[in-house]
């Protein structure tokens, strides 16, 4: 039996073990590494090299895909509010970047991608919380007695 890949078939069992909270963070991440990836895409002089228009369109495309699966995950019931206000900054996000795409505006790139990392570690702390309060206190301590 041959393996494939071990670090894909780690992320795998990582996506599918993860709680709501994790899935969230690692969907924003991915938006980070994919919107840092465009802005690598740039040269010194603030323009994108013609070899490079290719990759900084899939980056920033793969960073919309993974908006579009943030704004789909939202429970516009249970979430109230703050549902409301994640869809907005959803479509807001995904306007900004169709339009970074088209014009290859780097400094409107850095504005998202920071109000993005900005999200994403709200949400890692978030996230935090949410796993440490779910574990009794008694379970947080380290038993050493066995």
């Amino acid at each position: 039996m041959a393996f494939g890949n071990p670090y894909a078939a780690y992320q795998t069992t990582a996506v599918k073990t993860a709680s709501q909270g994790k899935l969230v963070v690692l969907l924003y991440q991915g938006a980070v590494r994919e919107l840092s990836a465009a802005q690598k895409c740039f040269d010194t002089n603030g323009k994108i090299p013609a070899l490079e228009i290719e990759a900084f369109g899939k980056h920033v495309m793969k960073a919309q895909e993974i908006i579009n699966e943030l704004q789909v995950s939202l429970d516009m019931d249970k979430g109230g509010q703050i549902a409301q206000n994640l869809m907005s900054l959803y479509v807001f996000f995904n306007k900004e970047l169709m339009d970074i795409n088209i014009k290859q505006d780097k400094a409107k790139l850095q504005q998202i991608l920071t109000m993005i990392k900005d999200l994403c570690t709200a949400w890692e702390a978030a996230s935090q919380n949410t796993a440490a309060d779910s574990v009794p206190q008694a379970q947080r301590t380290l038993n050493i007695t066995g």
